[in-house]
């Protein structure tokens, strides 16, 4: 059986917890304790070097230490419900709001936790290596937040998914952002009723409770 190194209050190894749901994947879970350092053992530090959640050690022993290696492997091994699209189209649909999903959502709100959190003090980056705190980074990340919402909402008035009609990676990843920006009290507006919509749709998959 694949074991999956989790920490279950970190948005990062949430996508990848969505993904084993859909694809309906038995897996033996280990819980690491980012808040307490655990990361940081020897024993993890053998396992990903980067010292980041999620990995997904296969039954073979490789050790897959990021989301998007863990979606595809997964992908190609229990193809079926399929999240990376059916279409040629679909299938760049979803690397395209996969990476928008990341790069204008998730790592905003990142930018605005890592700099302003109290115990993230000079771990403004993941990994080992101390980064200081830059707050004019934060305020970045909460208009990048803002921006990303109201995109995210144009999309969805035009499609139930955001790579067409199925449910996807793409979908995993920007729910996990809109969870986590709760964290540090973004919230989409009132008026965003196509993304209201999407995210009470995404929550009710089984998927979107764990």
């Amino acid at each position: 059986m694949m074991t999956f190194y989790d920490c279950a209050t970190a948005p990062s190894p949430r996508r990848a917890r969505m993904v084993i749901a859909e694809k309906r994947v038995a897996v033996t879970t280990v819980d690491v304790d980012l808040r307490n350092g655990g990361q940081f053992a020897p024993e993890f530090m053998a396992i990903n070097p980067r010292c980041t959640v999620p990995v997904l050690v296969t039954e073979a022993g490789e050790a897959l230490c990021d989301n998007a290696s863990i979606a595809r492997y997964l992908e190609a091994e229990f193809p079926d419900p399929p999240l990376m699209g059916r279409s040629s189209i679909e299938q760049a649909r979803v690397a395209e709001w996969t990476w928008r999903a990341e790069f204008d959502g998730l790592m905003s709100v990142a930018e605005v936790l890592r700099n302003t959190s109290r115990a993230m003090k000079d771990r403004a980056l993941p990994g080992p290596d101390p980064v200081p705190q830059i707050p004019e980074l934060a305020e970045r990340g909460r208009a990048r937040a803002q921006r990303f919402f109201t995109a995210l909402d144009d999309r969805l008035k035009h499609a139930p998914w955001l790579a067409g009609d199925g449910f996807s990676f793409a979908d995993i990843t920007a729910f996990v952002f809109v969870e986590f920006a709760q964290w540090v009290k973004l919230v989409p507006g009132e008026e965003l009723e196509a993304l209201a919509s999407w995210r009470d749709a995404c929550a009710a998959r089984p998927s979107g409770r764990v």
